[in-house]
């Protein structure tokens, strides 16, 4: 018999589940350039488990991944913007450098615990600071839902589950009980991301 379950389609694509301990620790950085070549593996791993997750779910708000969530441990992240079409965000030992004071609280789901989803508050807007292969540093600044997509998985290399900015007395809510399914998030200028 099959299981349907969220989070059984996600551990049967190899993303590590709520509980393992490589998803509460810091990823180790890379030093490049002289780690490029594992850089590009990690990367190349985590672009290929991204595009099979389309294959097993819709995600209306967009993805994202990060390295601990299929057991490496590197701090480098993938994020899928919400438009299909657009190129996805390759994040390698990003830091947030700036985040705006203006927040909002949204739905999230994760793919190491997908059976459910939680209300978390996060800046609508951060500047993030990354590393490119050839050890170049470079800054983007990422709005509203991407901002939020980003700063989920820079958490994850951080050794932090969603749970962790929940504000207290929150708990996630089993997915059957979330009724934005299918929709992306709400914000008041959806353009801006």
């Amino acid at each position: 018999m099959t299981s349907t379950k969220p989070s059984d389609q996600m551990n049967q694509l190899g993303i590590v589940q709520a509980g393992a301990p490589i998803l509460t620790v810091p990823a180790r950085r890379f030093d490049l350039p002289s780690e490029c070549t594992a850089a590009e593996e990690t990367t190349a791993r985590l672009l290929e488990v991204l595009r099979r997750l389309t294959e097993v779910h819709e995600f209306a708000k967009g993805r994202g991944l990060a390295a601990p969530q299929i057991g490496i441990d590197r701090a480098a992240a993938v994020v899928q913007p919400p438009d299909p079409e657009a190129e996805v965000v390759v994040l390698l030992n990003p830091r947030i450098i700036e985040a705006s004071e203006e927040r909002d609280e949204q739905y999230e789901g994760c793919l190491s615990f997908f059976d459910v989803r939680g209300m978390v508050p996060r800046p609508l807007s951060i500047t993030v600071e990354a590393v490119a292969l050839d050890g170049t540093v470079s800054t983007m600044t990422y709005e509203t839902g991407l901002a939020r997509l980003v700063h989920h998985e820079i958490d994850h290399l951080d050794g932090l589950l969603y749970t962790a900015r929940m504000r207290p007395g929150l708990k996630p809510i089993p997915v059957e009980e979330y009724r934005q399914t299918g929709s992306r998030w709400n914000y008041p200028d959806a353009a801006r991301g």
